[in-house]
């Protein structure tokens, strides 16, 4: 699914740049794409998508 319209950001994409580059907040994710520049609609979203890899991540990272 688009998150960002104007820039043609899938949450695939988010998905896949959190679990690549582990961004510690929306605006390092912002570093890595250009999510928001335009309109800004997209920005809850892709917290929230951003939020739920990071959530995901936790368990594996404290593992090793």
């Amino acid at each position: 699914m688009y998150v960002c319209l104007c820039n043609a950001i899938s949450d695939k994409v988010i998905r896949h740049a959190v679990r690549q580059y582990q961004p510690r907040s929306l605006n390092q994710l912002r570093q890595l794409m250009p999510i928001g520049s335009d309109c800004g609609k997209c920005i809850r979203q892709a917290r929230l998508i951003m939020e739920e890899e990071q959530a995901m991540l936790s368990p594996i990272s404290d593992v090793a």
